[in-house]
């Protein structure tokens, strides 16, 4: 029997538009090494960032990952992409963690949402 629990799924809301989205599909190696705490630390890093939003993530059982996240505007995307940490681990990413991914940056002009009552 695992400890392990399911936190609740469901999407974020819909943001005071406009915003930007930024798009990061990947693919993995085998093997954890290491990624599972730092992406815990990128996680706890990225919540302080100003102009942070929020992120969703999903990874297929077939090894496709894609993570969206939301930030206010390009300046805050920029700070947390030139972010000394994140720098660091971007390049673990490339060396030990990733085959391949790829980024895409958008500016949200439509957002809505739907929840059943």
């Amino acid at each position: 029997m695992s400890d392990h629990v399911e936190a609740p799924v469901a999407p974020l809301p819909a943001f005071e538009l406009p915003y930007y989205v930024v798009v990061f599909s990947s693919t993995r190696t085998e093997g954890d090494l290491g990624y599972a705490e730092a992406n815990e630390r990128m996680d706890e890093l990225v919540k302080d960032m100003p102009g942070y939003l929020g992120h969703e993530s999903a990874r297929t059982p077939g090894g496709l990952g894609i993570t969206v996240s939301y930030f206010r505007d390009l300046d805050a995307i920029e700070r947390w992409r030139s972010f000394a940490e994140h720098r660091a681990v971007q390049k673990q990413g490339r060396a030990d963690w990733y085959t391949g991914y790829t980024v895409h940056v958008a500016k949200v002009e439509r957002s809505h949402g739907f929840e059943r009552a």
